[in-house]
Protein backbone atom coordinates (compact mmCIF):
# COMPACT_ATOMS: atom_id res chain seq x y z
CA UNK A 1 0.00 0.00 0.00
CA UNK A 2 1.50 3.11 -0.86
CA UNK A 3 1.85 5.60 1.60
CA UNK A 4 0.09 8.76 1.83
CA UNK A 5 2.53 11.89 0.86
CA UNK A 6 1.98 14.54 3.45
CA UNK A 7 2.12 18.53 2.84
CA UNK A 8 4.80 20.06 4.98
CA UNK A 9 1.97 21.90 7.24
CA UNK A 10 0.44 18.05 8.20
CA UNK A 11 3.95 16.95 8.67
CA UNK A 12 4.49 19.83 10.80
CA UNK A 13 0.81 19.31 13.02
CA UNK A 14 1.41 15.49 13.14
CA UNK A 15 4.83 15.93 14.27
CA UNK A 16 3.35 18.74 17.35
CA UNK A 17 0.86 16.71 18.10
CA UNK A 18 3.18 13.99 18.70
CA UNK A 19 5.60 16.15 20.57
CA UNK A 20 2.83 17.70 23.41
CA UNK A 21 1.54 13.70 23.76
CA UNK A 22 5.57 12.79 24.70
CA UNK A 23 5.54 15.76 26.56
CA UNK A 24 2.81 15.19 28.93
CA UNK A 25 3.49 11.35 29.48
CA UNK A 26 7.63 11.59 30.03
CA UNK A 27 8.25 15.73 30.64
CA UNK A 28 10.21 18.06 29.24
CA UNK A 29 13.49 17.12 30.52
CA UNK A 30 13.03 13.57 29.69
CA UNK A 31 11.15 13.85 26.01
CA UNK A 32 13.51 13.34 23.54
CA UNK A 33 13.91 14.12 19.72
CA UNK A 34 13.88 10.43 19.45
CA UNK A 35 10.79 9.73 21.14
CA UNK A 36 8.70 11.81 18.74
CA UNK A 37 10.31 10.38 15.97
CA UNK A 38 9.12 6.91 17.35
CA UNK A 39 5.75 8.13 18.18
CA UNK A 40 5.22 8.16 14.53
CA UNK A 41 6.96 5.87 12.60
CA UNK A 42 9.30 8.30 11.46
CA UNK A 43 13.22 9.09 11.46
CA UNK A 44 15.04 11.59 13.81
CA UNK A 45 16.29 13.70 10.47
CA UNK A 46 13.01 14.01 9.27
CA UNK A 47 11.61 15.84 12.74
CA UNK A 48 15.33 17.84 12.49
CA UNK A 49 14.31 18.97 9.19
CA UNK A 50 11.36 20.82 10.87
CA UNK A 51 13.26 21.49 14.31
CA UNK A 52 16.45 22.09 14.40
CA UNK A 53 16.83 21.38 18.02
CA UNK A 54 15.07 20.14 20.92
CA UNK A 55 14.37 23.34 22.40
CA UNK A 56 12.57 24.50 19.38
CA UNK A 57 10.58 21.59 18.83
CA UNK A 58 9.61 22.38 22.55
CA UNK A 59 8.63 25.49 22.42
CA UNK A 60 6.50 24.69 19.19
CA UNK A 61 4.45 22.34 20.68
CA UNK A 62 4.16 24.30 23.55
CA UNK A 63 2.52 27.04 21.69
CA UNK A 64 0.68 24.88 19.54
CA UNK A 65 -1.46 23.37 21.89
CA UNK A 66 -1.85 26.22 24.09
CA UNK A 67 -3.04 28.57 20.48
CA UNK A 68 -5.92 25.59 21.44
CA UNK A 69 -6.55 26.98 24.71
CA UNK A 70 -6.74 30.81 23.79
CA UNK A 71 -9.22 29.76 21.07
CA UNK A 72 -11.58 28.77 23.56
CA UNK A 73 -11.08 31.11 25.88
CA UNK A 74 -11.55 33.75 22.65
CA UNK A 75 -14.93 31.69 22.06
CA UNK A 76 -16.32 31.58 25.61
CA UNK A 77 -15.53 35.75 26.27
CA UNK A 78 -16.98 36.39 22.87
CA UNK A 79 -20.31 34.82 23.32
CA UNK A 80 -23.71 36.77 23.61
CA UNK A 81 -24.19 37.32 27.37
CA UNK A 82 -23.34 39.53 30.25
CA UNK A 83 -19.99 40.22 31.09
CA UNK A 84 -20.18 38.42 34.44
CA UNK A 85 -21.58 35.01 32.57
CA UNK A 86 -19.07 34.91 29.97
CA UNK A 87 -16.36 35.99 33.20
CA UNK A 88 -17.67 33.01 34.76
CA UNK A 89 -17.79 30.50 31.72
CA UNK A 90 -14.10 31.75 31.41
CA UNK A 91 -13.00 31.20 35.11
CA UNK A 92 -14.51 27.61 35.55
CA UNK A 93 -13.12 26.46 32.08
CA UNK A 94 -9.99 27.85 33.34
CA UNK A 95 -10.06 26.24 36.93
CA UNK A 96 -7.71 23.14 37.72
CA UNK A 97 -10.56 20.50 38.36
CA UNK A 98 -10.19 16.79 37.66
CA UNK A 99 -7.06 15.13 36.80
CA UNK A 100 -6.25 17.61 34.40
CA UNK A 101 -3.42 16.39 32.38
CA UNK A 102 -3.36 19.35 30.18
CA UNK A 103 -2.77 21.54 33.35
CA UNK A 104 0.62 19.10 33.65
CA UNK A 105 1.74 20.33 30.19
CA UNK A 106 1.68 23.74 31.71
CA UNK A 107 3.77 23.44 34.76
CA UNK A 108 6.22 21.96 32.73
CA UNK A 109 6.40 24.39 30.51
CA UNK A 110 6.27 27.05 33.24
CA UNK A 111 9.40 24.66 35.12
CA UNK A 112 11.23 24.51 31.60
CA UNK A 113 10.93 27.94 30.63
CA UNK A 114 13.02 28.80 33.88
CA UNK A 115 16.23 27.37 31.49
CA UNK A 116 14.88 27.84 28.00
CA UNK A 117 14.56 31.53 27.24
CA UNK A 118 12.52 30.61 23.84
CA UNK A 119 10.54 28.81 25.40
CA UNK A 120 10.14 31.54 28.46
CA UNK A 121 9.39 33.96 25.39
CA UNK A 122 6.64 31.68 23.82
CA UNK A 123 5.06 31.30 27.78
CA UNK A 124 5.35 34.64 28.12
CA UNK A 125 3.62 35.94 25.27
CA UNK A 126 1.11 33.25 25.79
CA UNK A 127 0.65 34.20 29.18
CA UNK A 128 -0.09 37.84 28.16
CA UNK A 129 -2.92 36.85 25.67
CA UNK A 130 -4.90 35.45 28.32
CA UNK A 131 -4.56 38.45 31.42
CA UNK A 132 -5.21 40.93 28.15
CA UNK A 133 -8.36 38.91 27.38
CA UNK A 134 -10.05 38.73 30.83
CA UNK A 135 -9.42 42.09 31.09
CA UNK A 136 -10.57 43.25 28.06
CA UNK A 137 -14.48 41.74 29.27
CA UNK A 138 -14.29 42.89 32.70
CA UNK A 139 -13.69 46.45 31.49
CA UNK A 140 -16.76 46.01 29.60
CA UNK A 141 -18.80 45.22 32.39
CA UNK A 142 -17.64 48.12 34.16
CA UNK A 143 -18.74 50.10 31.09
CA UNK A 144 -22.27 48.44 30.83
CA UNK A 145 -22.41 49.27 34.80
CA UNK A 146 -22.50 45.18 35.71
CA UNK A 147 -19.99 45.82 38.30
CA UNK A 148 -17.06 48.07 39.50
CA UNK A 149 -13.52 47.19 39.50
CA UNK A 150 -10.84 50.16 39.41
CA UNK A 151 -8.30 48.13 37.72
CA UNK A 152 -9.43 45.13 35.09
CA UNK A 153 -5.79 44.54 34.00
CA UNK A 154 -5.01 43.97 38.18
CA UNK A 155 -8.03 41.45 38.55
CA UNK A 156 -6.97 39.35 35.57
CA UNK A 157 -3.61 39.12 37.19
CA UNK A 158 -5.14 38.25 40.25
CA UNK A 159 -7.66 36.16 38.96
CA UNK A 160 -4.75 34.12 36.94
CA UNK A 161 -2.66 34.08 39.57
CA UNK A 162 -4.95 32.49 41.55
CA UNK A 163 -6.16 30.04 39.56
CA UNK A 164 -2.95 28.98 38.42
CA UNK A 165 -1.51 28.70 41.96
CA UNK A 166 -4.39 26.22 42.16
CA UNK A 167 -3.61 24.35 39.45
CA UNK A 168 0.55 23.95 40.94
CA UNK A 169 -1.23 22.34 44.31
CA UNK A 170 -3.83 20.11 42.80
CA UNK A 171 -1.69 18.67 39.63
CA UNK A 172 1.37 18.29 42.65
CA UNK A 173 -1.49 16.79 45.04
CA UNK A 174 -4.13 14.69 43.55
CA UNK A 175 -7.57 14.86 45.36
CA UNK A 176 -6.16 17.62 47.60
CA UNK A 177 -9.53 19.41 46.96
CA UNK A 178 -12.82 18.72 45.53
CA UNK A 179 -14.13 19.53 42.50
CA UNK A 180 -16.64 21.29 44.39
CA UNK A 181 -14.64 23.06 46.52
CA UNK A 182 -12.20 24.30 43.59
CA UNK A 183 -15.65 25.58 41.24
CA UNK A 184 -16.88 27.33 44.75
CA UNK A 185 -13.64 28.86 45.38
CA UNK A 186 -13.68 30.31 41.38
CA UNK A 187 -16.46 31.71 41.62
CA UNK A 188 -15.49 33.39 45.12
CA UNK A 189 -12.42 34.83 43.47
CA UNK A 190 -14.21 36.31 40.69
CA UNK A 191 -16.80 37.61 42.56
CA UNK A 192 -14.37 39.64 44.77
CA UNK A 193 -12.61 41.09 42.05
CA UNK A 194 -16.13 42.17 40.63
CA UNK A 195 -17.33 43.80 43.42
CA UNK A 196 -20.55 41.08 44.11
CA UNK A 197 -21.99 38.22 46.37
CA UNK A 198 -19.58 35.55 46.96
CA UNK A 199 -22.87 33.10 46.66
CA UNK A 200 -24.21 33.69 43.50
CA UNK A 201 -21.63 35.29 40.88
CA UNK A 202 -23.60 36.32 37.74
CA UNK A 203 -26.52 35.58 39.79
CA UNK A 204 -26.24 31.75 39.82
CA UNK A 205 -25.07 29.39 42.61
CA UNK A 206 -22.35 27.41 41.80
CA UNK A 207 -22.96 23.66 40.86
CA UNK A 208 -21.12 20.23 39.95
CA UNK A 209 -19.29 20.47 36.35
CA UNK A 210 -21.99 18.64 34.09
CA UNK A 211 -23.01 19.32 30.20
CA UNK A 212 -26.71 18.42 30.09
CA UNK A 213 -27.18 16.64 26.43
CA UNK A 214 -30.41 16.25 26.77
CA UNK A 215 -33.57 15.94 29.42
CA UNK A 216 -31.90 14.13 32.33
CA UNK A 217 -28.46 13.39 30.49
CA UNK A 218 -25.39 14.15 32.09
CA UNK A 219 -21.88 13.59 30.48
CA UNK A 220 -18.67 14.67 31.34
CA UNK A 221 -16.65 16.27 27.97
CA UNK A 222 -12.94 16.72 27.14
CA UNK A 223 -10.96 17.79 24.98
CA UNK A 224 -8.59 16.15 22.30
CA UNK A 225 -4.91 16.35 22.74
CA UNK A 226 -3.91 18.90 20.70
CA UNK A 227 -6.63 21.11 20.86
CA UNK A 228 -6.08 22.77 24.03
CA UNK A 229 -3.55 22.41 26.98
CA UNK A 230 -6.07 22.30 28.81
CA UNK A 231 -9.43 20.35 29.38
CA UNK A 232 -13.12 21.79 28.58
CA UNK A 233 -16.50 20.29 30.20
CA UNK A 234 -19.71 22.73 30.10
CA UNK A 235 -21.75 22.67 33.26
CA UNK A 236 -25.61 22.79 33.63
CA UNK A 237 -28.63 21.61 35.67
CA UNK A 238 -30.96 19.40 34.25
CA UNK A 239 -33.43 21.18 32.28
CA UNK A 240 -36.23 22.35 34.44
CA UNK A 241 -34.00 22.54 37.80
CA UNK A 242 -33.36 26.22 36.09
CA UNK A 243 -33.35 28.44 33.23
CA UNK A 244 -30.24 26.70 31.25
CA UNK A 245 -27.49 29.10 29.59
CA UNK A 246 -25.10 27.49 28.01
CA UNK A 247 -22.17 30.43 28.65
CA UNK A 248 -22.86 29.71 32.21
CA UNK A 249 -21.11 26.81 33.98
CA UNK A 250 -17.86 25.38 32.52
CA UNK A 251 -14.98 23.51 34.10
CA UNK A 252 -12.06 22.07 32.50
CA UNK A 253 -12.67 18.79 34.06
CA UNK A 254 -11.80 14.83 33.05
CA UNK A 255 -13.08 13.09 35.69
CA UNK A 256 -16.82 12.39 36.12
CA UNK A 257 -19.41 14.47 38.25
CA UNK A 258 -18.57 13.37 41.97
CA UNK A 259 -22.23 12.49 44.12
Amino acid sequence: MARVRLSVAERREDLLRAAVEQIEARGVTAVRISDVASALGVSNALVLYHFSTKEQLVAAAFSHAAEGDLARLRQLLGRRSTAVRRLRAAVRWYAPTGQAKGWRLWIEGWAASLRDPELREVAASLDREWKAALARVIAEGVEAGEFRCPDPTAAAWRLTAFLDGLAVQTTAYAGSLSRATLLRWADAALARELGLPEETPGGETPGDVREVTGVGEEVGVREEVGVGVREDAEAREPVGAREVDPALDHGRADEPPGP
